[in-house]
Order: C-alpha cells, then structure tokens, then sequence
C-alpha cells in the first residue's frame, strides 16, 4: 500500500497554523468569487441573485472540504498535495464556466455538465483523501461513509439540473446544495468531524472572510472601470472602503470570541461548533459580503456613467442592505452556536438593515451608500462600548 500511495499522510498538531498552500489554494477560490460577482452584475435581476448565491453556495462547499482536510494534515506533502492541486484545477475550470452555467438554447448544456463534472471530481479527490487519512480512526471513517452517502445522492439532482436547465436547474440545484450541505451537518450531529487543531480551523474561515471583505474594494475598480475619476467617485470609494472597514471588525469581534470557544471546547461537542458555527453560520457572512460587493459595484457604475439617481431599481439597494443584513444574521448565527450568549442588538441589527433597504432604494446611489456607512458605523460603535462595559465589570 506505502508504494502506491507514497507516505502516510502528516497529521497535524494541535498547535498547526495555516500553511502558504491553503493560502495559495484560496487564490483560485477568489476568483470563483470574482467570477460570481461579475456574472450578478452583468444582469442585475432576482433570478441572478439566487443563481448567484447558489453557485457561491457550490463554491464555499469547494473550499469547506479542503479546509477539514487540512485541519487533519498537510495539504502540502505527498499524494496530499497532488489530490488538492488536482481540485484547485477543478474549482478554476468550475470558476471559469460561472457566466455560462444559466444560460438557456441550443449548445449550453455542455457549460453546465463541465461545471458539475469538474465540482464531483473535486469532491470525489477530497472524499477519496479523507478516507485514507482516517484509515487508523475508526470514528472519522465512520462520519465519511455517512458524508459519502449524502453526497453521492446529491449528484443525482445536480446532475439532471444541468441537463434540464432553466428553472428545474434552479430547483434541482437547490436540493443537491442542501442535500449535501445537509449531509455534512447530520454525519456531525451523529458521528462528529474532529476538530484537530481549533487555531488553525478558527483562522482558516477568518482569512477567507477577509478574502470576501476584499471583493468590496475589488468592486469599486469593476464599477468605475476606466471612467474619468470624478469627486463622487472618490467619495463613494471612501465609504466602501468605510463598509468594509465596519464589517471587518464587526466580525473580527465575534471571531475573537468564538475563536476562544472553540478552543476551550473538546470532544462532540467541539466538533458540533465546528460543523455549525463555522461550516454553516459562515456561508452567510461571506454570501452577504459578496451581495454587498456586487452593490458597490452597481451604485459606482452608476456614478461612473453619470447616471442621475445612481441607483435606477430595486437590485443595488437589495444587493447592499439585503447582502449587510445577511452577514450581519450570519454572524449573530455563528456567535449563538459558538459562545451561546448573543446581546439582543446583534439579533436587531439584520432586522434594522433590512428596514432601511426601502428607504435606501429611493436615495440616489451615493446617499444609499452613505447611509448604509452610518449604520455600520453606529453599530460598530455600540457594539464596542457595549464589549468595553461588559469588561469593565
């Protein structure tokens, strides 16, 4: 067997850290994020909006099982590396084919079939290198089968969903995605996902909320294009920098915390605040961030071609203050299955921000944009003093 397959894989320590190859494998998964974005943008409607947040939904399911692989071992040494560079090719050909995934007529079935393809092939690498790392633990060998079972049900529809398209490919895709996200949820609840090294579990997802954060920044570039760079222009880059800035430490916060948690917790029940608060409370955060990009970029598109009102639908108001108050559900979410004390106002604040969404979708595109930066703002700063009072006593 060791001449097949080369040397047993390196397990990691309980002090382990992310490496520059994870590092390097989230390069690909940014542009599977820029990707979507731009394919939102090009045709800003509600039907784009939930494409969009499926294929982001495929793409976190990508990255989150390359994240428990190297929460186990080295994903840089050996058949390890091999089997992740081969799914780092299978997310950029996924990634590469975003734009032409929902596209309707005569020769885009073959788009959509290279686009599942390649997500199985990349599944099946990470299921077959999960199983031979847990070839001596009984109890992960256990959680895989059941994983393997959900995920190769999963297929089934997502398979037919690329053959039918249209809208049976937005249905049967949205039951594949649950079925497998699902499936990774239930295998912990029964069996449980160890948590090998919280540290370096805890900083993998934060790093890669800081990828998505940086979309927004990203997005100014793509609004404005090569447009003459005007007063408003750089007012509104200001306040995107100003959101993102409010975001991070919004979620820096909470990370902090649960970070804590996480690591003071052992046993089922760290592997369950691994699975929820992280693997599942996480995708939120990062859909809302990139809900929130895709918003910037409209609104600077709009200022950039020196449109009156900046904001012309109800898109780039629901993409900005729909994607906040989806980051902002997603981390109360992550905060109540981690440290399981969450102050009233971080459960308000979604709520609040889904309140000034109407009003923001009759400002002009800049206003909409200061006014989320003042909310953000507001509730950083409550939070904040909030924290410092809670310390004090």
């Amino acid at each position: 067997m060791g001449r097949i397959f080369g040397a047993r894989p390196r397990v990691t320590p309980e002090t382990h850290r992310p490496i520059l190859f994870e590092i390097f494998f989230d390069l690909v998964f940014v542009f599977g994020l820029i990707r979507v974005t731009t394919f939102m943008s090009q045709r800003p409607a509600p039907v784009t909006l939930t494409q969009g947040f499926l294929v982001l939904l495929l793409l976190w399911i990508s990255w989150l099982v390359y994240s428990w692989l190297g929460n186990h071992v080295r994903i840089d040494v050996g058949l390890i590396r091999a089997g992740v560079t081969v799914a780092m090719a299978a997310v950029f050909l996924v990634a590469l084919v975003i734009p032409d995934a929902w596209r309707t007529g005569p020769g885009t079935t073959g788009s959509r079939l290279i686009l599942v393809l390649a997500y199985i092939a990349l599944r099946v690498v990470d299921l077959v290198l999960f199983r031979w790392v847990a070839a001596g633990d009984r109890q992960l060998r256990r959680t895989i089968r059941l994983y393997s079972l959900s995920t190769a049900l999963s297929w089934v529809p997502l398979v037919l969903g690329a053959v039918f398209g249209g809208t049976a490919q937005i249905l049967l895709w949205a039951l594949a995605l649950t079925i497998d996200m699902g499936g990774g949820v239930v295998s912990s609840m029964l069996s449980g996902w160890p948590v090998l090294s919280p540290g370096h579990f805890a900083e993998r997802h934060s790093l890669v909320v800081i990828i998505a954060l940086g979309e927004s920044l990203i997005s100014v570039a793509a609004g404005v294009g090569i447009q003459r760079i005007r007063g408003p222009i750089l007012l509104a880059a200001l306040l995107t920098l100003g959101v993102t800035v409010c975001l991070y430490w919004l979620y820096s916060a909470s990370a902090a915390t649960s970070k804590h948690a996480l690591t003071t917790e052992s046993g089922l029940r760290q592997a369950h605040v691994g699975a929820d608060a992280y693997s599942v409370a996480h995708f939120p955060v990062l859909a809302g961030t990139i809900y929130v990009a895709l918003g910037v970029e409209q609104v600077l598109a709009g200022l950039a071609h020196e449109e009156p009102h900046g904001i012309s639908d109800w898109m780039p108001a629901v993409a900005l203050f729909g994607g906040t108050a989806l980051f902002l559900a997603g981390r109360a979410a992550f905060l109540s299955l981690s440290v399981r004390c969450v102050r009233p106002g971080q459960f308000v604040a979604p709520v609040v921000a889904l309140l000034l969404l109407p009003v923001g979708r009759h400002l002009p595109g800049l206003a909409a944009l200061g006014l989320l930066t003042a909310f953000l703002a507001v509730l950083l700063s409550y939070e904040t003093r909030a924290r410092r009072s809670t310390q004090a006593r």
